[in-house]
């Protein structure tokens, strides 16, 4: 296990740093200039090659990719072209509202989704299998702005059970330590403002969990029949177990790789695409940091923000497959 694990971490470098170049090209060849959209369309030729210059923008690709790169490996993630400060020390506060955001809605999801899944699985045909899978299709089909928006007119307008919009009250806002809303106001005894964070994730999490609940609930049912049909849980039926403990206890351990599988993916899935749930709720996650350093040719904000979620991205993966082992000691790793 543990020559595993170094395998799959030294396979990171050369991931990394392919994805490191790959973003590197694609972000310069976005139309746009830089220092024109700092300055603005007004500004003069010379103002702009002067800053240009002072960005270092009129070096060859080749030597800004490899200054970027030598900062990197420093733990330097650069300086935001807009805001002139260090990325490492910006994008923390965003980075942990989309961990908070995305950890409350794949909480959701698995909840619903592997329950859902399990409960059609064992009452196969009947009416709540029919019920749940076809509510499951619609999940997968339907767009995350309209229904975010849906949710926001009917729960936070019509009914105004729940905040439209952002991740706290702004007449009573939250001292943020560790930028996690929930555990800052758990550590300071402030239940009134747990309680306000808690509305303010409903919302967003309930829109961003409904594509992976579907998906869970699909895979699970799936999985589960094809474990039911085993002859171990007839026999475990037949020696008069109770068929909630067969299910639960038999065949969803036998069942659960496959969709620890799709948890693992759609986890990644989730922090890096909560772009238009962010932009739609106005939630400060990295998703829409990075929209908005788009919008102003923030080379070093999208390369850095870009990075960081493909580095979760594939650290959830490893998680995931560590899990496999823990789960079925029948895998092993060789």
């Amino acid at each position: 296990m543990v020559n595993y694990i170094g395998r799959r971490l030294l396979q990171l470098i050369p991931v990394l740093l392919g994805m490191t170049f790959v973003v590197f090209m694609i972000i310069r060849a976005i139309p746009g200039d830089p220092a024109q959209v700092i300055l603005g369309q007004l500004a003069s030729k010379e103002a702009v090659e002067a800053l240009r210059a002072k960005l270092g923008l009129d070096n060859p690709w080749y030597i800004q990719y490899f200054e970027y790169l030598g900062g990197l490996l420093q733990g330097d993630l650069g300086e935001s072209l807009r805001t002139k400060q260090p990325v490492a020390e910006e994008v923390w506060p965003y980075l942990a509202a989309t961990f908070e955001l995305a950890f409350f809605a794949i909480l959701i999801a698995v909840i619903i989704g592997v329950n859902a899944g399990i409960i059609s699985a064992w009452f196969q045909n009947s009416w709540f299998d029919y019920t749940a899978m076809v509510l499951a299709l619609v999940g997968v089909s339907m767009p995350i702005f309209w229904l975010g928006l849906m949710e926001q007119w009917i729960f936070a307008i019509e009914l105004g059970w729940f905040p439209t919009s952002g991740r706290e009250d702004v007449r009573n806002p939250i001292s943020a330590q560790s930028g996690f809303y929930i555990l800052d106001t758990i550590m300071q005894g402030r239940f009134d403002q747990l309680g306000q964070v808690l509305r303010h994730l409903v919302l967003p999490g309930i829109a961003l969990a409904t594509i992976p609940m579907a998906i869970i609930a699909r895979m699970t049912r799936s999985s589960m029949l094809e474990v039911m049909r085993s002859d171990y849980i007839r026999t475990a039926r037949a020696k008069g177990q109770k068929m909630f403990w067969v299910v639960y206890k038999h065949a969803l351990k036998n069942a659960v790789i496959p969709v620890l599988t799709v948890i693992g993916l759609q986890m990644g899935l989730l922090l890096g695409g909560a772009i238009l749930t962010e932009t739609i709720f106005s939630w400060p996650g990295i998703g829409r940091y990075v929209y908005e350093a788009i919008q102003f040719r923030d080379y070093p904000v999208i390369q850095s923000g870009i990075l960081i979620i493909a580095f979760i991205f594939v650290m959830i993966n490893l998680i995931v497959d560590i899990l496999y082992g823990l789960i079925d000691p029948r895998i092993k790793y060789d």
